[in-house]
């Protein structure tokens, strides 16, 4: 992709960072962020003569105004977590569900190539189908949940009725080096690292057999340009599209960082799925493909990622 007009919504996040950051050099990016829980010093340039940075809500600013003469819009802004979501689905309906309804109007509106919206595996709920499929009918368990599926419907209703083309990749375990492990709701790789080199005991909720897809951020970052490059439109579940338990995953922390501490395991949570596994056969629309083999190697470089922080 390049001599691009690009919108990066939740652009000093975790994801959209990088997006920015592989973006950045070939065209011109703007990045909308209220800093909830992005941050600038996510990107690796952030006085790049390509770079804008918008600190603002998507509900408070005027998007038509912000939309002209864009090309493609990544849309990941959110909140993004189901905890939070279940404490307060108020705020959690207008942060997601209402944001991207006034966002997909906007692009209808300028004529947007085509908006990529970051979705999420916890559509699928405990759908026991496994490996999921994107034709499965949505289990939302939580507000965070149905807030992602809500979007994705209004996403297809304006292709049909509008022509505005649009791809859901509905992410799974996402991980890799700058995950904040500080937050309340990180993901379980950054928090099992973190409590190991602090040589602290990790917590795992439930038994541990609940098993997750893990996919590399660079994977993600990857699958998002492709979505946007490709004639597809529809839902696409972006996944490595292999199970690994929590227990399996904590085992093979511990033997990469040299460390036998014990698990502290604690009740499940509220909300959170027993397994989750994808059927990644959809990539292809999008001439996507990852490689299963680099799973221990991408764990290998976000650790030292954490190493080097800590």
């Amino acid at each position: 992709m390049k001599d691009k007009k690009i919108l990066i919504t939740g652009g000093l996040g975790f994801i959209g960072s990088y997006i920015a950051d592989e973006l950045i050099d070939d065209n011109e990016v703007i990045i909308i962020d209220n800093k909830s829980t992005g941050k600038v010093e996510n990107l690796q340039n952030i006085n790049h003569e390509n770079l804008t940075i918008i600190e603002n809500d998507l509900n408070d600013v005027n998007l038509d105004e912000l939309l002209a003469d864009i090309d493609y819009v990544f849309h990941l802004a959110a909140m993004a977590s189901v905890p939070l979501s279940i404490d307060n689905p108020s705020k959690c309906t207008k942060d997601n569900l209402d944001a991207t309804i006034k966002l997909v109007d906007a692009c209808k509106n300028n004529n947007v190539k085509k908006i990529i919206f970051s979705s999420s595996s916890s559509v699928y709920g405990d759908n026991t189908n496994i490996p999921l499929k994107e034709t499965e009918y949505p289990l939302p368990k939580s507000p965070y949940a149905a807030s992602k599926a809500s979007c994705e419907l209004f996403l297809k209703t304006y292709y049909e009725a509008y022509g505005l083309n649009y791809i859901s990749l509905r992410y799974f375990n996402v991980f890799g080096p700058k995950q904040d492990e500080n937050s309340q709701y990180a993901a379980v790789i950054p928090n099992f690292i973190t409590a190991l080199l602090k040589e602290e005991q990790p917590i795992i909720y439930g038994d541990g057999e609940q098993t997750r897809d893990f996919i590399y951020i660079k994977d993600v970052v990857n699958a998002n340009i492709k979505a946007a490059e490709s004639d597809y439109n529809g839902i696409v579940n972006v996944a490595s599209g292999k199970k690994t338990s929590i227990n399996e995953l904590y085992k093979i922390i511990c033997e990469t960082l040299g460390y036998d501490i014990e698990a502290k395991y604690l009740p499940e949570r509220k909300g959170d799925i027993k397994h989750s596994l994808a059927d990644v056969s959809n990539m292809k629309k999008i001439d996507y493909e990852v490689n299963l083999n680099d799973f221990e190697n991408q764990l290998k470089e976000t650790i030292n990622w954490f190493k080097t922080k800590l």
